[in-house]
């Protein structure tokens, strides 16, 4: 499994493991799938919800693009809402593991994950519909066209997920976006959050002048330098925050980063 190391504001890389190719494929798949039966599912139920109700098979032709809706709008914003609401992941990628993140290392934002979705799913969909739509009427040659399109698109992201080094389709590229493995111990946490009880009294209130940014890269630097039991880096990045924020503390490194991401929550909820 590849690892890339994503630099901080406080000097240190931090390492993330990129998941190899056929687990992503795997995911899609999933994903795939459960968008499948939703679709054969959502048409046999509307399809028997018009019939018990009198309507004739014009009256089923006439519904038309209300009916595409009904059952395609889902699956059409499938990955968008399920990346927003499980902090990057969708069934597929929680079942494998995977999640997106920004390159920074920190959680995507709602305008990445956009950026990551329009580039896909959406002008997928509506090319698989057009292509649909012209092999009814006997349009052959543009709905073949069509087909050859969405499938040369998904051979450069092929390309791009498989040549290069972050593993990053083109969606990704352009949303400043990775997918990293969350399955072993140097996982990301969904959020910086932290247990902080209500009488907590925050002990360095200048902490709030870092960004939410600063902040998932303190969290990361804290779970990296744990894991692998390294005291230089958290010391490095305790040198850092001190420094910048004017800070005199005896605290040690860890014991530190640990209060200043307490100090954070508690003062970001007030």
């Amino acid at each position: 499994m590849a690892v890339i190391k994503v630099p901080t504001n406080f000097n240190i890389d931090l390492e993330f493991e990129v998941p190899e190719f056929y687990k992503r494929l795997i995911a899609l798949l999933v994903d795939f799938l459960i968008m499948f039966f939703y679709i054969k599912i959502a048409s046999a139920i509307l399809e028997a919800i018009v019939q018990n109700s009198g309507y004739n098979s014009e009256t089923w032709t006439n519904m038309g693009w209300f009916s595409i809706f009904l059952i395609l709008g889902p699956v059409l914003f499938y990955h968008l809402i399920q990346e927003i609401l499980m902090n990057g992941q969708s069934i597929g990628k929680k079942m494998l593991s995977l999640r997106v993140v920004d390159e920074h290392g920190g959680k995507a934002s709602f305008s990445q994950f956009l950026v990551r979705w329009l580039l896909r799913e959406v002008w997928f969909l509506i090319l698989l519909i057009i292509a649909i739509s012209y092999d009814a009427g006997q349009k052959k040659f543009d709905a073949a066209f069509l087909y050859i399109t969405v499938l040369a698109y998904f051979i450069v992201d092929i390309v791009l997920v498989v040549s290069s080094q972050k593993g990053q389709r083109l969606g990704d590229i352009l949303a400043r976006t990775i997918i990293i493995s969350t399955s072993t111990k140097s996982h990301i946490e969904e959020t910086v959050f932290r247990e902080v009880a209500d009488n907590y009294t925050p002990s360095f209130p200048q902490i709030m002048q870092l960004s939410d940014k600063d902040m998932n890269a303190i969290k990361n630097i804290l779970e990296n330098a744990r894991r692998k039991g390294d005291f230089h880096m958290a010391e490095v990045a305790c040198d850092k925050i001190k420094t910048h924020l004017k800070i005199q503390s005896s605290l040690g490194p860890f014991d530190f980063l640990d209060v200043v991401l307490k100090d954070y929550n508690y003062l970001s909820s007030k």
